[in-house]
């Protein structure tokens, strides 16, 4: 049986890591995550939802806080393949040289565009029409590897980022476990990464968040869709941030950009540069997530409309 040591982190990783569980051709012998972190507001400290799964399945678990310099230990499991899936950490040279089968990464793109850590989320915000899974094998570099197979899916205008994560992370399992039986026997086309077409897909940082209404409305319908709902796109109105999480595009704008132009059955309508968008989901600065208009009861017509959204 194929001895496996799984590397990763977050829910994306889950399905997975429980596909190779569940396969009878492999023996997961170890799980390396990220070390346990404080969670919520009282602050408990809780393993990531991969260690979670290795806790629950009773597989040896290493919470490795820096696995640069702290790699002897997932040698000593003695792997003949290593898996990673957003895991968030650069693998050394010390644990890619050691698996005979060597160390293979699921990446939530079609590389080599979208390297890094937030590719479903700029997939979306970038307007792509599709997106996909990539198993590759690992080098030095961030997602640098020859690919070993892709799948592609489409991107729907109904999907947020939460939906696309969903969708790739079963689309990651399954192409994997097509995979994997090919990379034992060597049975393989390894191809190399073209770098003409190398894009990057860095992590979501707090100013990439804010919508800017002189924007186009397909970009602001992108963005909020591509960050709903994780982290979360926001604006700011009358001094509170509001986040922003779901909404359409509506008719040729009449107003400047960011005002509120109009308020209609289940939405506000603020002004872009060109065409309206109707805000249908959002959420209150210190208040809960709720559809526009259960936002907008108790509030008078008169008194939002040309205000304008920061």
């Amino acid at each position: 049986m194929i001895r496996v040591v799984f590397m990763g982190t977050p829910d994306f990783s889950v399905p997975v890591l429980k596909g190779i569980i569940d396969s009878s051709d492999y023996e997961v012998v170890g799980v390396v995550s990220q070390p346990d972190k404080k969670v919520g507001r009282h602050q408990i400290l809780t393993p990531s939802p991969i260690s979670q799964v290795a806790i629950d399945n009773n597989i040896k678990l290493l919470r490795i806080e820096k696995i640069r310099t702290n790699f002897q230990e997932v040698l000593d499991l003695n792997p003949d393949i290593i898996i990673t899936c957003a895991y968030g950490q650069i693998i050394p040279k010390e644990i890619l040289d050691y698996p005979k089968y060597g160390c293979i990464n699921v990446h939530a793109s079609l590389l080599p565009k979208y390297r890094g850590g937030a590719p479903i989320h700029k997939a979306i915000i970038d307007g792509e029409k599709e997106t996909g899974i990539t198993i590759m094998y690992m080098d030095e570099g961030m997602d640098t590897g020859d690919i070993i197979s892709q799948q592609s899916i489409n991107i729907l205008d109904e999907d947020t980022v939460e939906s696309l994560h969903d969708k790739l992370s079963i689309l990651g399992k399954k192409l994997l476990l097509k995979t994997l039986p090919n990379i034992i026997t060597g049975n393989i086309n390894r191809i190399k990464q073209d770098p003409s077409k190398v894009t990057f897909a860095y992590n979501i940082k707090r100013e990439d968040e804010h919508v800017d209404f002189n924007n186009t409305s397909r970009n602001i319908f992108n963005l909020i869709r591509g960050l709903n709902s994780f982290p979360g796109a926001f604006a700011i109105l009358d001094n509170k941030i509001i986040k922003l999480y779901a909404g359409r595009i509506g008719e040729k704008s009449k107003g400047r950009p960011g005002e509120i132009v109009n308020i209609c059955q289940d939405g506000i309508v603020v002004s872009t540069n060109d065409n309206d968008y109707i805000i249908t989901e959002l959420k209150e600065e210190g208040k809960k997530k709720v559809k526009a208009k259960d936002y907008l009861n108790g509030k008078k017509e008169k008194d939002l409309i040309g205000k304008v959204f920061e």
